[in-house]
């Protein structure tokens, strides 16, 4: 694969250029010492991954992500050498589109060679995206939702994204009130090392509380749950939640496929299912299955979304009630729940 990388220090270009260098399966192809220089790159020869740094003279990364994902969209990684005092930054980046973010490798040392292998796996993962990848996926079998009693379960609102995610999220959450009377579980494709700070920073955008999704958690009225480890968030037995490992395969970690049809299986209330901005088609399966066992369900419009790939993806099985601007999905989330 092609590969973009976007630094203003020499030294960091070099660890980047090396770990490149040493896969096979992937070439460099330019090097972009600023956000504007890389916006004018991509135009010129746009790469199969851009990996994107956040502080940098001209235009910063935050910006740069912006301009890519506007103009010529392509996967971007975040790759920053201090992940603790960038983590405002990384959340704003993945607003704009950018799919992940992960640590620079040191140049020497087990961390390094640690750091490296997971920059690679990330670059083989996000390299395997597109934004035209939309073959529909493969169905998994259903089982017919069965009449439960729904009990003391309150309403759930089941919510995937990907990139653009924590931006859609942040307006979708500022608009819920505080009396909601339903729960809020979220699966948003983010390495398990961010989750803990995107989980409060959604905190500061709702009223309601947010909180990382353990294991055995039932969702509670007025709380938001959010997938917090690289393994699948999944509904189990008594409509508790629980985490299960991927396939060593699944590009999708956390999987919003494997989080809607655990709701199918598993879930004894009443449900929706939201679909948001993403690249790909994870949660397009998994929202129809929704769908076709008699919930409700919302994708997000293409004009709000900052990548419409996963959306697109389930318009095109059929698989959304409703497609809405995310501005107006809370809104709609309270009318359901009222005629509820």
């Amino acid at each position: 694969m092609k590969i973009g990388i976007v630094n203003d220090t020499p030294m960091m270009v070099e660890v980047l250029r090396r770990v490149i260098a040493e896969s096979a399966r992937h070439e460099l192809i330019w090097i972009a010492r600023d956000g504007e220089q890389a916006v004018q790159m991509c135009a010129w020869q746009l790469p199969d991954v851009v990996l994107m740094d956040l502080l940098m003279p001209k235009m910063d990364g935050v910006e740069a992500t912006r301009r890519i994902m506007q103009d010529t969209p392509c996967p971007i990684l975040v790759v920053t050498s201090d992940m603790d005092t960038s983590a405002a930054k990384i959340y704003e980046a993945m607003g704009h589109g950018a799919l992940d973010a992960t640590q620079t490798p040191a140049l020497i040392g087990a961390a390094g060679k640690r750091d490296a292998a997971a920059l690679i796996e990330k670059i083989d993962n996000l390299g395997r995206l597109s934004p035209d990848d939309m073959a529909a996926p493969v169905r998994r079998p259903v089982r017919p939702l069965a009449p439960a009693a729904h009990g003391d379960l309150p309403p759930l609102v089941a919510i995937g994204a990907s990139a653009g995610g924590p931006a859609a999220l942040s307006t979708l959450l500022k608009q819920v009130p505080s009396e909601f009377a339903g729960s809020i579980v979220i699966v948003q494709h983010i390495d398990a090392a961010f989750a803990p700070g995107m989980a409060q920073w959604l905190q500061q955008q709702s009223a309601l509380r947010v909180r990382l999704a353990v294991e055995g958690d039932l969702p509670r009225r007025g709380e938001v749950l959010l997938a917090g480890s690289n393994h699948h968030l999944v509904f189990k037995e008594g409509s508790r939640l629980g985490y299960v490992d991927g396939a060593p395969t699944d590009v999708y970690r956390p999987s919003v496929d494997a989080f809607f049809h655990s709701i199918v299986r598993h879930w004894e209330g009443k449900a929706t299912g939201v679909l948001l901005t993403g690249m790909g088609r994870d949660g397009a399966a998994g929202l129809k299955a929704l769908r076709e066992n008699g919930y409700h369900t919302l994708a997000q419009d293409q004009k709000s979304c900052a990548v419409y790939g996963m959306p697109k993806a389930a318009v095109a099985l059929n698989a959304a009630v409703e497609v809405l601007p995310v501005s107006a999905m809370a809104a709609r989330l309270q009318a359901l729940l009222a005629a509820a």
